[in-house]
């Protein structure tokens, strides 16, 4: 009996993904556990494995094709040599496989498209039958106080996704809103002009969702701190001289690490994020750092900061940042933590304002440490000074309990020796 093999689910969060590599062919013979291909996700690229014997039957969705939803057929395994090629194709897998659309003619099928019956949607019969929704959707559903019993999903066997959601949000839009003009309406404006359409990965799909989501229901507020950084400087200096036998170098990042660990241990009530309809404090200091790759970024977590010297931090640190260049983390290395750090200082800038990643409860944004004058009790000093940005969820903290947060990094920063100890 034929097996159909459905795009598997990567992470907690996966909706869809890109098949970028077939690592079998038509007619090959398989044993669970044999590599089948390469799933690339909104953050990394993942093996798949098979998960039965056989033969593969029919691949039915060719190498790079974008948008594959979660448990969309993509493969079917066979018994016997003869029934390769001649096997049915699920009904739910007629249209995969075609490979990404033109972005022009996505955008006209979609404008062709009759506009779905919002009416029509009516709560399910058995309100206390499960409702197949996929985490993401579970969470915008919530947070807006929306019942999934009458949203209708258009995902595979009903499943009701992000965009099921948003769509039934969209059905009552607020009076003051304009709205938004389509790609077709856009490329109009720009048709004289020389231009490139650029195809959106899953990486920048998800920037996009998540942090658009971040400030449409996330209430931050902003509270800023310069450090002085000279004592740091001095400190870090003296260790790399020590380290230099055993070929390391402790970064200015990794004790900013280390001071929101240990702050967020001196803070307790800040180490919480929202969930839905309640906060989540934590024991353990697990913070998330921001790294720039191609094409957008991760924030990988250093899982009990607050427990690691600066050299485990500074080691643990590189390795994530290398294996979230090359696209090889694992989900769980980058899922969690209730606070960020994001710093631009290495890129000259001097203070932004960084935007909470959810479900974090806070985010802290480094500029460039610069000479500026100071003012102290006896008169104008030249200090180095560091400008940092915290980024707040209100919804979890407070100004007061904010302030404290960071006024306790800025206490670790300007005295690095207690980091030692």
């Amino acid at each position: 009996m034929p097996t159909t093999l459905l795009m598997p689910a990567l992470s907690p969060t996966m909706e869809e993904g890109t098949l970028a590599k077939w690592l079998v062919s038509e007619g090959d013979a398989v044993s669970s556990g044999d590599l089948l291909a390469e799933i690339e996700t909104d953050k990394a690229v993942m093996e798949f494995e098979s998960a039965d014997d056989g033969i593969v039957g029919k691949i039915l969705v060719p190498e790079g094709s974008q948008g594959i939803a979660v448990n969309q057929p993509i493969a079917i395994l066979v018994e016997d040599a003869s029934e390769v090629g001649k096997v049915s194709i699920p009904d739910e897998a007629q249209t995969v496989g075609a490979g990404p659309k033109k972005e022009t003619e996505a955008a006209a099928e979609k404008d062709s498209e009759p506009a779905p019956d919002k009416q029509a949607a009516q709560p399910r019969e058995d309100a206390s039958a499960r409702i197949f929704a996929s985490p993401v959707a579970k969470r915008i559903a919530q947070s807006k106080g929306l019942e999934l019993s009458s949203i209708s999903g258009s995902g595979p066997h009903g499943r009701i996704v992000k965009a099921d959601v948003e769509n039934f949000e969209a059905s009552t839009p607020a009076v003051s809103a304009a709205p938004s003009p389509g790609f077709e309406a856009l490329i109009g404006q720009y048709e004289a002009r020389e231009h490139e359409v650029i195809q959106l990965d899953g990486m920048r799909r998800t920037i996009a969702a998540r942090l658009t989501e971040s400030k449409q229901t996330i209430p931050h507020f902003y509270l800023r701190r310069d450090i002085r950084i000279d004592k740091l400087l001095a400190v870090r200096s003296e260790l790399n001289a020590a380290l230099a036998v055993r070929d390391m170098k402790i970064s200015v990042n990794d004790f900013i690490i280390k001071a929101a660990a240990m702050a967020l241990q001196s803070v307790p009530e800040a180490n919480s994020i929202w969930a839905a309809d309640r906060v989540l404090k934590f024991k353990s200091s697990d913070v998330a750092v921001a790294v720039a790759v191609d094409g957008g970024l991760f924030t990988p977590v250093l899982f009990d900061a607050d427990t690691k010297s600066l050299s485990q931090l500074s080691s643990e640190m590189k390795d994530l940042a290398e294996r979230a260049r090359s696209r090889s983390l694992k989900p769980n290395e980058y899922q969690g933590g209730s606070f960020a750090i994001s710093n631009l200082g290495m890129y000259g800038i001097d203070s932004f304002d960084a935007v909470i990643n959810p479900p974090h409860g806070s985010i802290l944004a480094v500029g460039a440490g610069a000479k500026r004058p100071v003012a102290v009790d006896d008169g104008i000093e030249i200090a180095t000074v560091m400008s940092t940005t915290l980024s707040v969820d209100h919804r979890v903290i407070d100004g007061a309990l904010g302030a404290r947060l960071l006024a306790s990094i800025l206490e670790n920063l300007e005295n690095p020796l207690r980091m030692l100890l």
